[in-house]
């Protein structure tokens, strides 16, 4: 006779949001015996480098539509670039004031250094901006709300 092992699939591993809504009830009723503790600790987390994540890129974004606005003639385009400014800008902003503590992060030199080069490789390696001479360094004001 052949015994057949299977093995059991958490919650955590079957639907993450079912396991998020039984964390919170759990939570909620003070029922901690129970609580997937680990899982716990891997999502919160991951939930803290998100925000960090997300102003990264939306400050790359920012700074890749702030070239293209300043550096390429084109009347076609310029409405959309100064929209996408606007809207990543506020977005960055919403970001921090949901999580003041960030403030720091996204205004660092680390932060801007590397997000201006991910932007200016992404400006240059557009094919219609061949002959557009972006600059290797920032100019401008580094304060997000300046823009």
């Amino acid at each position: 006779m052949t015994q057949t092992i299977t093995e059991k699939i958490s919650l955590y591993d079957q639907d993450l949001n079912l396991w998020l809504e039984a964390a919170i009830a759990q939570l909620k009723n003070g029922n901690l015996e129970n609580l997937d503790i680990e899982n716990l600790i891997e999502e919160l987390e991951g939930l803290a480098g998100r925000d960090r994540r997300e102003s990264r890129r939306r400050r790359s974004t920012l700074l890749e539509h702030l070239l293209k606005r300043c550096y390429v003639k084109s009347a076609y385009d310029y409405a959309g670039r100064e929209i996408t400014v606007d809207r990543t800008r506020f977005e960055i902003i919403g970001i921090l004031s949901q999580s003041p503590s960030l403030k720091n992060y996204v205004n660092s030199d680390e932060l801007f250094e590397e997000a201006f080069a991910l932007a200016l490789r992404t400006v240059r390696k557009n094919q219609g901006y061949k002959n557009v001479d972006f600059p290797n360094n920032w100019k401008f004001s580094l304060d997000i709300t300046a823009y």
